[in-house]
């Protein structure tokens, strides 16, 4: 073979071959960042200092008429960073790479919850990512720990029943979305390079409620097989952070509810007498070979609350701490993958 042509086709099959970081985004930014002074100005740092290239945005509300995409995209564009986004409601996504497509797969209805579905052309490479935001109501996390899931009022008791807390938990509208999100991502598994679901669920893990942390952080006993994890599990997604941090005890990776240094504890604290920690902020992806996980990690405060009292922890897991001002009363979650 003349030494020329091979070199070509050596080229295009190194081309075809090549590989390509994507670091990914989940990042609850607490209705706009309207809750924290300077909260705005804290998400396009955040952004910036996270370098990701694609971000999944919980509580969306476009206030007083303006589209919150657009506010996004100009903001990074005057600090020299190119991103895109179409405007969607309470979830949404910023991407470095254009965006061929987007829906609301799951649009929000009642304020119940919603899933934003987004293709994306990654150099030359399609992503389907999808932002969940899912129904807060019915949180059935807080049953155990003596609280109703939709009033937050205290119980007389903690409810420890798994049959019960698993009745409460389906009468969200999470179950509905998660599964729309599966039949989805079914049908596109079969058109895109890899499938990505990032999200703040309003739900934990059944990977984090094991027999290990039954006598921990106020489960009081309770083993519980969360509904939605669990299904997307079977489904042959991957959750990210257990991924690489297996062990829920030295990396429970919470979430939920940040320390925020400049907000009032009373509004951070929605369980007073409780320890109300989990992790309830996920990246989820598709189990297929041109796909691999590399790092993941928490970005946002060490500092957590528990039973209205400001604690810094002192788990395993890695953090990567706010710059400035944190506009929100979650953490975020940053993970780095390869698409080959």
């Amino acid at each position: 073979m003349n030494k020329w042509i091979y070199a070509l086709l050596l080229f295009l099959f190194i081309g075809c071959k090549q590989e390509t970081e994507l670091k990914v985004l989940q990042f609850n930014i607490w209705q706009e960042g309207t809750v924290v002074p300077g909260g705005f100005d804290a998400i396009i740092e955040e952004i910036i200092r996270s370098d990701a290239d694609l971000i999944a945005l919980s509580e969306v509300r476009n206030y007083n008429n303006t589209s919150l995409d657009k506010r996004l995209v100009e903001a990074l564009k005057q600090k020299g960073q190119t991103y895109y986004a179409q405007r969607s409601e309470d979830s949404g996504l910023l991407s470095r790479y254009p965006i061929l497509s987007q829906e609301a797969l799951y649009p929000v209805k009642n304020d119940q919850g919603s899933i934003t579905k987004a293709i994306i052309d990654v150099k030359g490479k399609k992503v389907a990512f999808y932002s969940a935001h899912l129904d807060y109501r019915h949180c059935s996390l807080y049953l155990p720990r003596g609280y109703d899931g939709s009033t937050w009022a205290k119980l007389p008791q903690s409810i420890t029943d798994i049959a019960a807390i698993a009745h409460d938990n389906f009468m969200s509208k999470r179950d509905e979305a998660i599964q729309a999100f599966i039949q989805d991502a079914e049908k596109e598994s079969e058109q895109v390079d890899a499938i990505i679901l990032a999200g703040d669920f309003n739900e934990p893990s059944h990977l984090d409620w094991t027999e290990a942390t039954k006598d921990l952080f106020d489960h009081n006993g309770v083993v519980m097989p969360w509904q939605n994890t669990l299904s997307l599990e079977q489904a042959g997604f991957i959750d990210a952070y257990r991924q690489q941090y297996p062990n829920p005890v030295t990396h429970p990776g919470f979430t939920f509810p940040a320390d925020n240094p400049l907000v009032d504890i009373k509004k951070l604290a929605w369980s007073p007498t409780a320890d109300d920690r989990d992790r309830i902020d996920f990246i989820f992806y598709l189990d297929r070979e041109n796909i691999a996980l590399n790092n993941i990690k928490i970005v946002g405060p060490k500092g957590s609350i528990v039973r209205n009292q400001r604690v810094e922890e002192s788990s395993y897991d890695p953090f990567e701490l706010p710059l400035n001002v944190w506009p929100t009363d979650h953490k975020a979650v940053w993970a780095s993958f390869t698409l080959k």
